[in-house]
């Protein structure tokens, strides 16, 4: 029962783990992207191995595309809104916010959070252990996401406590979102299973697509295929030996 909850959390806490980074050392930003291409590849593969192909496997390719485009379509539009609040530009360092901007972040990170934290708590029922690959890749990415985006509530003028306060909000809200995944979706049927893990993946892509992979070629350049490249290998053998 507390297994989901506390992956939530530790996958969470690196959002914060990011933003301490961030208030008491001075990053490149180039070592900020490649931290998020290798994300960018780890995450794409967690979702392909860990959530469209169990989806698939245990639900059938109907339900799975089903929920796939429908994930991917509700990330696009709470991207689109959020993006034209102000936050557009967050998960890139260096950016100030525009006005409401911190907030807008702070819901945007929100969004990305929430699908991938009740995922983590879906997999404890489905696999009587939690799938330590999509909890890796969350990880990795929550790094540089909370780096990017501390630097920009920095330079808008958002205190370290303020920004802190923010964080741990979001690390709060992933450990309830897992918790709540676990306990929602027990006894769910196997169509509605991979609806909802082919939903998170189809988010997560759109995710990837839209904010992480700008991120990184901005920050690293030409570098980024490669290391994205590595990430998704990582994504690769950490599947294949769990």
């Amino acid at each position: 029962m507390w297994n989901a909850p506390m992956w939530g959390a530790i996958s969470g806490s690196a959002v914060l783990l990011g933003a301490l980074l961030s208030m008491f050392l001075s990053i490149p930003k180039k070592i900020i992207g490649l931290i998020m291409a290798f994300g960018t590849g780890v995450l794409i593969g967690a979702a392909s191995y860990e959530l469209l192909g169990d989806a698939v496997k245990d639900g059938g390719i109907t339900p799975t595309s089903i929920g796939f485009v429908s994930g991917a379509m509700v990330f696009t539009i709470f991207d689109y809104i959020v993006s034209k609040n102000g936050a557009s530009k967050r998960k890139r360092s260096g950016q100030k916010a525009t006005e409401g901007g911190g907030i807008a972040i702070f819901i945007g990170t929100i969004m990305d959070a929430i699908p991938e934290s009740i995922m983590i708590g879906a997999s404890l029922l489905e696999h009587q252990s939690v799938s330590f690959l999509l909890v890796i890749a969350i990880f990795i990415s929550n790094i540089p996401e909370g780096l990017s985006s501390t630097v920009g509530m920095k330079i808008s003028g958002y205190s370290n406590k303020k920004i802190s306060l923010l964080w741990i909000t979001v690390l709060a809200i992933s450990t309830l979102a897992s918790w709540g995944g676990y306990f929602i979706l027990d006894g769910a049927s196997e169509n509605v299973m991979s609806g909802i893990a082919a939903f998170a993946g189809g988010g997560i892509i759109a995710m990837v697509a839209s904010t992480m992979m700008p991120e990184a070629y901005e920050d690293s350049g030409p570098m980024t295929g490669l290391i994205a490249a590595l990430g998704l290998l990582a994504s690769l053998i950490l599947d294949h030996f769990s």
